[in-house]
């Protein structure tokens, strides 16, 4: 037989025992160089900037111009 609790947790128990198990908000804050959100310690995904300086090289999606 494997391992049982010594007593049965009240519901006002229980809540404090799962309180660390609820679904958080990630930390978001804005971009200093486009002002787009991002997550916090991430590079923008808007613009490539992390740190003041660009880290990544962010593609333009090319519109198709409707005369083709």
């Amino acid at each position: 037989m494997g391992a049982l609790p010594k007593q049965r947790r009240t519901r006002a128990k229980q809540g404090l025992v799962r309180q660390h198990d609820r679904v958080k908000e990630p930390a978001i804050m804005t971009c200093p160089q486009c002002r787009q959100y991002k997550r916090q310690h991430h590079i923008c995904p808007h613009c490539g900037y992390y740190a003041g300086r660009q880290v990544v090289e962010i593609k333009t999606r090319q519109r198709r111009s409707d005369d083709e």
